[in-house]
């Protein structure tokens, strides 16, 4: 995948949970069968949406914190992509923006 395309990036709580298993993971999941491209989860240190109420990390094993999934490919296939995944997501955020892949060669840039 090279040129442009689309990212969409989904902002859930850590601890939001879809038929029991954490909604990070179940969104992957469903990315991974629709043949998305690719995926990434990264965790937030705080943050907060709609409702004002500031999430963060408070103590070890706090499931409070933002956690944002990140996919990338094309337009049509993200678009369907969030037809399936929206009944998924009950309080978090879902956007797109366009996006350009870089290139890359194996090895690229490496010193030796």
């Amino acid at each position: 995948m090279n040129g442009s395309n689309k990212m969409l990036m989904i902002f859930v709580d850590e601890g939001d949970r879809w038929k029991n298993v954490p909604l990070y993971e179940a969104l992957v999941d469903k990315l991974v069968r629709m043949e998305v491209a690719g995926a990434t989860v990264l965790s937030g240190i705080t943050g907060y949406g709609t409702n004002g109420r500031i999430q963060k990390r408070r103590a070890a094993g706090s499931e409070d914190r933002p956690v944002a999934v990140l996919a990338v490919d094309s337009e049509d296939k993200l678009n369907e992509a969030i037809q399936q995944l929206r009944p998924m997501v009950q309080d978090g955020l879902m956007m797109t923006m366009d996006v350009d892949v870089v290139p890359h060669t194996v090895g690229a840039g490496m010193v030796h």
